[in-house]
């Protein structure tokens, strides 16, 4: 942000006490009486840009730039300090001064500050050659593990924001971590910040793959599932689907926690988690799914959704690109439910940072105006202002309004985990980097979504929806109650193959009362939410075949007052990946 581990059973001084295994949404814990309220509207019209200061500063010099982001039409401003870094307990509490002093002066210009803090990185300066917190302090023993046994644990230039002869250490957050961590967001909580801002809440995936394996996290799975941790990665061994899932779980209760510290200090405080897995495989990978904290109150994401090139943004992005990256501010607003959903607006010049801003606006989210691949630079000043200044004219039509759209597209979470796994996270169409481009987001071919069966499917069906002008929402799971689908009168359902008894039962009245659905794919509702091979299909009255029947090409079958279109084939990942548009007509001539 080991080697020898202390022992971890819950009930020790600090460990995590494991909660029973509960359907989504977690439920707030004891004392978070604030998570019960709304957010507030300066959080639903805000507009937001950085401010970086190092722990020396002084009011005079926060004074200018504070006025220099009023006069860009900014009204939220995320302050980055030295908060990432290890810090005495002397170090932390005085550098808490100086942020109440850069609160005050902003709430003098009419500004709120929402303070960044990574929740489980921790970086020493220095660590590689000097004391680090993995090598000198808790951190080998709080660390997060691999199902192999190796340390989250890293040095060097392995991603942008550790400096070299740095060393980054994630830490579990089953361990003593986690009364650690909420202690200080306590004292943070006390400096009259507006929000928190919990950087990426993840099982990152840079140095070691599967983490969680501490023995904490062995403990608190035991106690959750009554199973022992899978020790490696086996998408056809239950334990490991099992544990593929409880991370998810994990991470979203962990974020409770954090929000529930902050608001028992300062009831009017409200968190943001920087979420950077969208709609594609990566959640898979790293444990965090943005739409599990959908319907819990008081706590919300700031999407970190990352463009094509770090040195050169959407310039070279071709179609298909940015409809994925419509796919993911569209997922990133769904996902939030009816929270603020605030998100990163990367570019790297003016013309291309424009037009991601502007998908962030039509998408309904909160523009975060950035220059890729850091956060403490504008692509562009000029532009940054004038659109802030069209968003502050215009946050009523923006952010007050509801949708027209009445066709919805389904996002399976357990699908998207479990049918046909494969090693690209598939954020992108385009994987081969334009001539003269310095950095592009994959080197692979495999990491297209293109060759990935369930997300292909997915952002196939966006984009021929896109192309075709049809207006239409992203509808997530987990937790879809029947509310979720009120005001549609179409649903795509694009190769839907694991969903749960609940899901599937909110799906079969959405039809049953008049809904069309449209199921592609060869296994529709063919395994439960954990991957798991049923006896029956989950929607076999609705499709009108069963699991022993032939399964056919097509089929329409009339259930209750709807119905159900069913084609066996990926029509959506035909169209994305080879352009093919008599399978985009089947797919939207089927929603008439």
């Amino acid at each position: 942000m080991a080697a020898n581990l202390l022992p971890g059973p819950a009930g020790l001084p600090g460990a995590r006490t494991p909660a029973a295994w509960a359907a989504v949404p977690a439920e707030a814990p004891p004392g978070a009486e604030r998570l019960g309220g709304g957010f507030p509207d300066w959080s639903r019209y805000a507009r937001l840009a950085d401010a970086t200061f190092d722990d020396d500063a002084e009011p005079a010099a926060l004074k200018p730039v504070i006025a220099a982001l009023k006069a860009q039409h900014v009204s939220v401003i995320e302050v980055d300090t030295i908060l990432s870094n290890w810090l005495t307990d002397a170090e932390y509490t005085a550098h808490l001064k100086t942020i109440k002093t850069f609160v005050g002066l902003a709430h003098q210009s009419g500004i709120r500050v929402v303070m960044y803090y990574p929740s489980l990185e921790l970086i020493s300066a220095g660590g590689e050659k000097g004391p680090s917190f993995y090598k000198n302090s808790h951190g080998k023993d709080w660390v997060q593990r691999s199902l192999d046994g190796k340390p989250n644990v890293f040095y060097g230039s392995l991603v942008v924001w550790v400096d070299p002869g740095d060393e980054s250490c994630w830490m579990s957050p089953n361990s003593p971590w986690r009364d650690y961590y909420l202690g200080r967001i306590k004292l943070l909580a006390a400096t009259g910040v507006d929000a928190i801002w919990p950087d990426v809440p993840i099982y990152f995936d840079g140095a070691a793959d599967w983490c969680d394996a501490s023995t904490w996290a062995a403990t608190a799975f035991k106690a959750d599932t009554g199973l022992d941790l899978p020790t490696k990665k086996d998408f056809n061994n239950l334990a490991f689907r099992r544990f593929v899932e409880w991370r998810h779980r994990n991470l979203h209760q962990w974020q409770v926690d954090i929000a529930a510290a902050g608001a028992s200090v300062n009831p009017e405080l409200v968190t943001f988690s920087e979420t950077v897995s969208m709609d594609y495989q990566y959640a898979t990978l790293i444990g965090l799914d943005g739409a599990y904290t959908r319907q819990t109150p008081g706590l919300s994401q700031c999407w970190e959704v990352d463009i094509l090139s770090n040195y050169d943004g959407m310039r070279h992005a071709t179609a298909s690109d940015w409809t994925c990256l419509i796919s993911m501010y569209k997922y990133a607003r769904a996902a939030s439910g009816a929270k603020p959903a605030w998100a990163f607006s990367y570019g790297w010049k003016a013309d291309d940072a424009s037009l991601v801003m502007a998908e962030v606006l039509a998408a309904g989210c909160n523009a975060y105006e950035v220059k890729t691949p850091f956060k403490s630079d504008s692509a562009d000043l000029p532009m940054r202002t004038r659109m802030y200044g069209f968003v502050e004219a215009h946050e009523k039509e923006l952010y007050d309004t509801t949708t027209l759209a009445d066709v919805g597209v389904y996002h399976s979470a357990a699908s998207r985990d479990f049918v046909s796994p494969s090693p690209g996270n598939g954020m992108y169409v385009t994987t081969k980097k334009p001539a003269g481009v310095k950095e592009w987001w994959a080197s692979e071919a495999e990491e297209s979504c293109t060759r990935q069966k369930w997300l292909g499917e997915f952002r196939g069906t966006v984009k021929a929806l896109v192309f075709e002008h049809i207006p239409f929402t992203t509808v997530t799971s987990p937790g879809l109650t029947a509310a979720d689908l009120a005001g549609y009168r179409a649903l795509l359902l694009p190769n839907l193959q694991a969903v749960s008894d609940a899901e599937a039962e909110v799906l079969r009245g959405f039809v049953s009362g008049g809904g069309t659905v449209v199921i592609t794919g060869p296994a529709p509702t063919a395994y439960d939410q954990l991957g798991t091979a049923r006896t029956e299909l989950a929607l076999a009255d609705v499709l009108g075949f069963g699991k022993a029947d032939p399964l056919p090409a097509s089929k329409e079958n009339r259930f209750g007052s709807g119905v159900c279109w069913y084609f066996q084939a990926l029509l959506g990942h035909s169209y994305l990946a080879n352009t093919d548009q008599a399978s985009a007509c089947l797919l939207y001539t089927s929603l008439s």
